[in-house]
């Protein structure tokens, strides 16, 4: 076992490395604080790995995403959401008859109790759809008790799994129809998990749907791409919840409130933000790219580069072919989408972007495919969290079977000294 030497105060310490099986290398500091009495201070966890997982590997440099050691672009080609739901939660692609076993079980779970609507119903028509969403989620708990012991035997954990993912689509559904006054869709197992998302939305009371498969491919892929990230903000804070043996209902509430906000899951939807404002603008692209070239100009353009990625995002350059699909199907014409178009012709061909590697990433042209299928500006951080939910359930399993420790991150503390307290009517 190799190590590295660190030296505080003329005095040496030997602390162990780590390597992953993609050659990640970590330096264990598990007990540095016992042997130095320091702590590290890494303001964000940029530099922490916080544990081991075997669920996805990243390569932001070289735009490698792989789950379960499966490249990302073999399953949003060959594979759907049920399969790789199926893959991040029990670590391997399914055999026909656990394939067949794992749809069986979320048909018999699709149902949500009716008194959800009730719940949904003391929300305002204007309520955020995250809020709602992570609301219900954590109030799911009321109808699944037993969820409240994580550590139950395999097959009552897996059946709160299993009705959670088989029940987050049929959710979403009620809360868009709430939000457009419209009725609650009746839940039932018809064509498939995605195509009976696309029904209960899409589709009305009365029925008489037609599934489009070139809409219900680019949803498999979104939510494919969408379903695991590694360490990212949503992921550790469902791990870190879930590590003080909170229920999984808890846990991928906090997961939904991480995910909510605009430095993370809500960038779709500030791409569309920043196209209508260009729009209103007058829909002069070229302004805005002189703009965002700008350093004193406070606008950014979003929807181009990654915090991670140093190159293309792979996820990108799928669904670049899945929203050109889809807006050719629709034949739609939106002013929006074309400046969407305008701005990704430039942003991949003009000299500025194409060196600080700024390409269209993944939230970009999500953005645009929810645009054209008339899913309104603030349900696309809830497709999202609909399709990041196998992921946040695998890392919350896999905490679980590691028997990882409460979180309780340190802290440099930089307050006042010690002070003596002086009574209110002498200050």
């Amino acid at each position: 076992m190799s190590t590295v030497t660190l030296t505080i105060e003329g005095k040496s310490y030997e602390l162990p490395t780590v390597e992953g099986t993609e050659k990640e290398k970590a330096i264990d500091i598990a007990k540095l604080r016992d042997l130095t009495g320091y702590v590290t201070l890494d303001t964000g966890y940029k530099n922490t790995g916080a544990t081991k997982s075997t669920i996805t590997f990243l390569d932001g440099e070289n735009g490698i995403l792989h789950y379960r050691g499966y490249p990302i672009e073999q399953l949003a080609d060959k594979s759907n959401f049920v399969e790789v739901a199926y893959l991040l939660i029990y670590g391997a692609l399914p055999t026909q008859a656990e394939y067949n076993r794992f749809v069986g079980m979320l048909a018999e779970e699709t149902k949500l109790h009716d008194d959800v609507k009730k719940i949904l119903d003391g929300f305002p028509k204007t309520a955020h759809p995250m809020g709602v969403l992570t609301a219900v989620i954590s109030a799911l708990t009321a109808f699944d008790p037993d969820s409240l012991n994580p550590h139950r035997p395999w097959a009552e954990v897996e059946r709160t799994i299993v009705r959670l993912i088989a029940q987050m689509p049929v959710l979403i559904a009620w809360i868009y129809k709430k939000s457009i006054g419209e009725a609650y869709p009746n839940p039932k197992w018809d064509k498939g998990y995605v195509e009976d998302y696309s029904s209960y939305m899409f589709g009305s009371a009365s029925g008489g749907y037609t599934i489009n498969p070139v809409i219900i491919g680019a949803l498999h892929k979104l939510l494919i791409l969408h379903a695991d990230h590694e360490q990212n903000c949503s992921t550790s804070t469902v791990r870190i919840v879930g590590s003080s043996d909170a229920s999984l209902y808890s846990s991928i509430a906090a997961g939904v409130c991480a995910l909510w906000g605009p430095l993370h899951g809500g960038a779709n939807q500030e791409v569309l933000e920043m196209l209508e404002e260009i729009r209103k603008d007058g829909g002069d692209t070229k302004k805005y790219l002189d703009k965002a070239r700008d350093k004193n100009d406070p606008f950014r353009l979003m929807g181009f580069g990654h915090r991670v990625y140093k190159n293309f995002d792979p996820r990108a350059r799928i669904i670049k072919v899945a929203c050109d699909e889809v807006l050719t199907e629709l034949g739609v014409k939106d002013p929006i989408l074309e400046i969407a178009k305008q701005l990704e012709q430039a942003a991949l061909s003009d000299e500025y972007f194409v060196q600080r590697k700024l390409y269209p990433n993944v939230d970009f042209y999500s953005g645009i495919i929810y645009r054209a299928l008339g899913i309104p500006v603030e349900f696309f951080t809830v497709m999202f969290a609909f399709g990041r939910l196998p992921g946040w359930i695998s890392q919350w399993k896999e905490l679980k079977d590691n028997k990882e420790p409460i979180g309780r991150p340190r802290q440099i503390y930089t307050g006042a000294t010690n002070r003596d307290y002086v009574e209110i009517s002498k200050r």
